[in-house]
């Protein structure tokens, strides 16, 4: 049982709001909460994401770990 008048109030249906609009709803001590960035409009979560490659560093590491594939370098050289 916790102890009276030393919790902050709980919000169970705390906004979540992202670009003026709200985006979700939480438990949360605070009644609103403004975010920039969310899962629905992150690129990591839409599919979206481009990784920037500066100095072959992502080709390295994959050859490294195995993870290349010769044939589909063999195709970018092509083109």
């Amino acid at each position: 049982m916790p102890k009276p008048d030393i919790h902050p109030t709980w919000y169970p249906e705390a906004k979540v709001i992202c670009n003026g609009e709200v985006v979700m709803t939480v438990g949360s001590t605070k009644p609103e909460i403004h975010v920039e960035i969310w899962s629905g409009n992150h690129p990591f979560y839409t599919g979206t994401q481009k990784i920037i490659d500066t100095e072959g560093r992502v080709e390295r590491f994959m050859r490294k770990f195995g993870m290349f594939d010769t044939n589909a370098a063999a195709k970018t050289d092509e083109q």
